[in-house]
């Protein structure tokens, strides 16, 4: 089956952001294909290098970064979103890049199911 990632919260907020992970990565472990995650609203905040977690807490940009790196995922923040967050491409995460919401129409149109985490 393939998926599409929609996270609209961000990564310390609530369990979204976890709970979007844990899925791709039990989805990709299974066999899955995950034909793009979108970051989108607060969501942004995921895809950010700005972050620096205490040394005992995750990190959460850098794991999914690394995750989207392994399996060559595509990875999008939402242009105006990153914009009014202050993200640009200069401090975006590895494999993250910046576009629009058209390209969350065409990771919906090119998955067989659109998980969205948050609210």
């Amino acid at each position: 089956m393939k998926f599409a990632v929609l996270i609209i919260e961000g990564p310390y907020q609530h369990q979204a952001s976890d709970s979007a992970y844990h899925f791709t990565h039990a989805a990709l472990k299974k066999g899955h294909e995950i034909t793009g995650i979108f970051f989108y609203n607060d969501g942004v905040y995921n895809a950010t290098s700005l972050m620096t977690p205490p040394q005992d807490d995750r990190h959460i940009s850098k794991r999914w970064s690394e995750l989207i790196q392994q399996y060559k995922i595509d990875s999008i923040a939402c242009v105006a979103a990153a914009k009014r967050r202050g993200i640009t491409e200069s401090n975006l995460a590895a494999g993250t890049r910046i576009s629009g919401l058209g390209q969350l129409t065409e990771l919906g149109i090119n998955a067989d199911r659109l998980i969205t985490f948050g609210d």
